[in-house]
């Protein structure tokens, strides 16, 4: 069973936010990255680009398949994590741990929408 986190939301396409004051920490799930297999590139977006909740914002490309990031939030991009551009296997190692950006959430309500990590277990089964 992959890894899940109490705390964080969830969205159906396997991103996960994780919320400190108005900034979400995005990335993709234990789940998501056990599915891809082994991640080779993972394509951002740009410090202050704006991300919609249920548009994509990148894609992460492994040995298997290329799947686009869909965001969970609407916000502008604070942060990316650079450490992904030379070392994408990183997601493999811990998906939790190395998240894809960081969002001044918009619409803090957006989470609402999103799954807890109950509902998630039960989505991926």
């Amino acid at each position: 069973m992959a890894k899940v986190i109490e705390g964080l939301y969830y969205s159906e396409s396997h991103e996960y936010v994780r919320v400190e004051g108005n900034i979400g920490y995005v990335g993709i799930t234990d789940f998501a990255q056990d599915q891809l297999g082994n991640v080779v590139y993972v394509d951002m977006p740009e410090v202050d680009d704006e991300v919609t909740a249920g548009e994509d914002f990148g894609a992460v490309e492994s040995v298997k398949a290329a799947s686009d990031l869909i965001s969970p939030v609407s916000g502008t991009v604070v942060e990316i994590n650079e450490a992904l551009e030379e070392q994408p296997e990183l997601i493999n190692q811990d998906a939790f741990a190395n998240w894809i950006i960081k969002v001044e959430l918009a619409d803090p309500e957006e989470l609402k929408g999103l799954m807890d990590a109950a509902t998630y277990e039960t989505h991926c089964k």
